[in-house]
């Protein structure tokens, strides 16, 4: 079973930022060995660059223009369902986020 397969799915997630909370979505994918992903929020979709997994140590980077351009890197431990973690934007301070992976819909496993 390839590493990617712990952490494949789509991961709903939620950044305790200084201007608010901020609920985005990430689907991560294992395409021939390499893990990739999207991520969707604030009405937009934006790929994830540089995402690696080492142990249970997950981490991407993607940039946004909603609610501003901002380059971010995410650096998140997965623990079954869940992760934890933090993102930066710059110098601007570590932002604290959650996460929570959908169930598979039942119809899918068959």
């Amino acid at each position: 079973m390839p590493v990617a397969d712990s952490v494949e799915g789509t991961w709903d997630l939620s950044i305790s930022t200084p201007i608010g909370r901020i609920k985005a979505v990430i689907e991560l994918r294992d395409k021939g060995g390499t893990l990739t992903g999207t991520a969707h929020g604030a009405g937009e979709e934006v790929p994830l660059a540089d995402v690696a997994l080492d142990g249970d140590e997950l981490i991407w980077r993607q940039t946004i223009t909603k609610p501003m351009r901002l380059n971010l890197a995410f650096t998140m431990t997965v623990e079954g369902e869940t992760m934890t973690g933090t993102s930066k934007a710059g110098r601007l301070p570590s932002s604290k986020v959650t996460g929570q992976r959908r169930a598979v819909p039942v119809a899918a496993e068959s």
